[in-house]
């Protein structure tokens, strides 16, 4: 993997098999973000920065711990209209949520409105404003951390099409 810049630019999701996805920035590598097992209910999230789990904590919650130690890195509280108040272990917070109708974009955004990062779901992208001024690990976990916001969403949204269906 090669390091992400803090730079601007767009950034690609691809599905590399049924459970594991890539991130890449100008065809290269960034980071990976994959599901061990189809029954799993976490995702591991790796960059040259680190490696985390992002799982449910409680209905409303998930939270991001590091791999090999087990410490919370930062936990996510959801409200009704799927919107996400992310707060990080060093206090710094971000909401996470989507736009439209159909949900096309997730936007994550600082306390003070600045948007950061905007995932464009249909299309698996993710553009990083230019004048966004933040470390390359905290890059990469924001961006896998809305994908695995994606997943799980349409993973919610198939479940409960299922059961409508069977009831």
């Amino acid at each position: 993997m090669i390091p992400l810049s803090a730079a601007s630019g767009t950034l690609q999701f691809s599905k590399t098999s049924q459970r594991n996805y890539e991130l890449k920035l100008n065809g290269e590598v960034v980071g990976t973000l994959s599901r061990p097992s189809l029954w799993s209910h976490k995702f591991v999230a790796e960059s040259q920065d680190g490696r985390w789990i992002i799982r449910r904590s409680g209905f409303f919650a998930t939270e991001i711990v590091d791999a090999e130690s087990e410490r919370q890195i930062a936990s996510c509280k959801w409200n009704w209209c799927d919107k996400g108040q992310l707060t990080f272990a060093d206090g710094e917070r971000y909401q996470v949520g989507p736009e439209g109708f159909w949900r096309p974009i997730w936007t994550v955004t600082r306390e003070n409105g600045e948007v950061v990062l905007q995932l464009r779901r249909r299309e698996k992208t993710a553009d990083i404003p230019p004048n966004t001024m933040l470390p390359s690990g905290r890059i990469a976990l924001l961006s896998m951390f809305a994908w695995y916001c994606v997943l799980k969403t349409q993973e919610d949204a198939a479940t409960v099409a299922v059961s409508a269906a069977v009831s």
